[in-house]
């Protein structure tokens, strides 16, 4: 089982061509593209690496796909995902988020139960990664 993030997450993993033509849509209608990375995949780990500064003003993904191949090549077992931001509501709105790449081997989450009082339960998920120190969670 794989870590269901973002858009597309439930498809097969996008070629390089098809993530250019993600990122083409994203600039046609405006939208900074910025990359970000983590080797934490826990749902609400919302604050992931940024990957350089977000890219305004492009016309063409080649630059994004560029700066995702070098962030592929620095990090080979992190997360990777491209964001792309929408401005028109006056703040910085995410309008697209999708991973680009993903580790070889993703350990999956412990589901803990916790029995309080009046019967109630409550769940908390963990990463397996998160057992292992940042930066050999997926060596």
């Amino acid at each position: 089982m794989t870590l269901r993030h973002g858009a597309f997450s439930y498809l097969p993993d996008l070629t390089d061509s098809e993530i250019a033509a993600q990122v083409r849509y994203a600039l046609l209608n405006g939208w900074p593209v910025s990359i970000e990375y983590t080797d934490d995949p826990h749902p609400r780990n919302v604050y992931w690496e940024m990957w350089g500064l977000p890219l305004f003003d492009l016309d063409e993904p080649d630059g994004v796909v560029a700066e995702i191949n070098e962030c592929r090549k620095t990090f080979p077992n992190h997360y990777i995902r491209v964001l792309a931001y929408d401005a028109n509501l006056g703040r910085q709105t995410t309008a697209l988020s999708f991973l680009v790449q993903r580790p070889a081997h993703e350990p999956g989450f412990l589901l803990t139960r916790t029995e309080g009082a009046d019967r109630r339960q409550s769940y908390s998920i963990q990463s397996y990664a998160t057992t292992k120190p940042e930066g050999e969670r997926y060596a």
